[in-house]
């Protein structure tokens, strides 16, 4: 878990400008790149989203008074850590462009 952290870390909260003649290269055509972040940003997407659930079920009461939802401090830390992680999206093309996503091309397959 602390390496997946310190990988999110190194992944610029910034958007950048790219060069997407090197995104085609990677699979030969730019369109499959995009589809292969794509994919890959949603998996993350529903991982993150799966794992701060389980994190916030911890808190999750029956009986919710005011009190309770302006005092809860531990919560309020656990949201902010996940809204200053950078976009699903960024962290999807920084595995493409470093290889770190294994593409299975299922078109390959048909055509030969």
């Amino acid at each position: 878990m602390e390496k997946k952290k310190e990988e999110v870390k190194s992944v610029s909260p910034f958007i950048e400008t790219r060069d997407l003649n090197q995104l085609a290269k990677k699979s030969g055509n730019l369109y499959k790149s995009i589809n292969i972040i794509s994919k890959r940003s949603s998996q993350l997407n529903s991982s993150l989203k799966e794992e701060l659930h389980k994190k916030l079920e911890e808190f999750a009461s029956s009986t919710d008074n005011l009190e309770e939802v302006f005092e809860n401090r531990e919560q309020i830390e656990i949201s902010k850590y996940y809204e200053r992680l950078p976009k699903v999206t960024l962290q999807a093309l920084n595995e493409f462009q470093n290889d770190e996503i294994y593409i299975k091309d299922a078109d390959a397959s048909i055509t030969k």
